[in-house]
């Protein structure tokens, strides 16, 4: 298996001077766009990894499907999308026009910045430390790494330039979408983003949702069978921005993309897998990574279509 990963990495290589690294968020565009890397971590417990796995990067919209899990553990699933709602959209992932155009005022899914931010403000917990706290423990339990931390700069820097946020933010509190301080929502959401990981947690979360909301090394059940197969759903629909359709026609499995150039799949019953590359499309995937994913779903067979 590692062999075909390095095979596999090797010919996605000349793909990362294709895309540029985020820049609108000035602590991640310092990333070195030539670091490439591969995690599988399957149902059976093995572990195979080639390229820059271990390399560093902010997790960013993946924490999107585990902030989901958490506002649905903790309110139900009928109070979460009474807030955000369920149906994929074409428009950028950070984009405002639909909010102020359909009616109810409300975020078309919660993969997308909008509905991830309504997530955030669902999350139990007397004071956004103590929200942020939970989550960032679910995902310590998830990855099996204790480790897990914000990367602070990147976090004071998503704060300081975060302003396309903070318009959806106080547009969803005048609307009343979510409710409470909306600095203290924004600064939960902000540090979610910045969680620091590398190809083996985000491989570890995709093989948790594979396993419908089992750690595979404890036998712990963390999430609902129900939970873990909704989060899935979200991700064929809307886990790769406005190319979720395309990506399902060509690798075929839920994943989930981050802006620091990971992208995280679970192909349930089977295997998490995580790879990494920080050059991004004009939608914001990984290049390289769908690259990955695609030689990856075609050589091991992985889609379910």
């Amino acid at each position: 298996m590692e062999n075909l990963l390095n095979k596999i990495i090797e010919k996605n290589r000349h793909l990362t001077g294709k895309g540029k690294v985020a820049s609108y968020i000035p602590a991640l565009e310092r990333a070195n766009p030539d670091h490439i890397g591969v995690c599988i971590a399957d149902i059976q417990g093995n572990i195979f990894m080639a390229g820059d796995y271990k390399q560093k990067f902010t997790i960013q919209s993946i924490s999107k499907t585990i902030s989901l899990m958490l506002a649905i553990m903790d309110n139900g699933a009928e109070e979460v999308f009474g807030k955000v709602g369920m149906e994929p959209t074409g428009d950028a992932f950070n984009s405002i026009i639909r909010l102020e155009t359909i009616s109810p005022s409300k975020p078309l899914n919660p993969m997308i910045n909008a509905g991830a931010i309504a997530v955030a403000s669902l999350i139990k917990g007397d004071s956004s430390e103590e929200k942020f706290n939970r989550l960032l423990a679910l995902f310590r339990r998830i990855c099996r790494n204790e480790s897990l931390h914000i990367n602070e700069e990147v976090y004071l820097s998503e704060k300081a330039t975060g302003n396309r946020n903070r318009a959806l933010a106080y547009f969803m509190k005048d609307v009343g979408v979510i409710h409470g301080d909306v600095e203290s929502i924004l600064d939960i959401y902000f540090k979610q983003c910045s969680i620091e990981v590398d190809c083996v947690d985000i491989a570890k979360i995709g093989l948790f949702l594979a396993n419908n909301g089992v750690v595979l090394e404890t036998g712990e059940r963390i999430a609902e069978e129900n939970i873990a197969k909704t989060i899935k759903t979200f991700m064929v629909t809307c886990g790769m921005y406005n190319a979720s359709g395309e990506f399902a026609i060509n690798v075929g499995v839920p994943a989930k993309s981050g802006v620091g150039g990971g992208i995280m799949a679970a192909v349930p019953l089977r295997m998490g897998i995580g790879v990494f590359n920080p050059a991004l499309d004009e939608k914001g995937n990984s290049i390289a990574g769908y690259g990955l994913l695609k030689d990856l779903s075609k050589e091991l067979n992985l889609s379910f279509f």
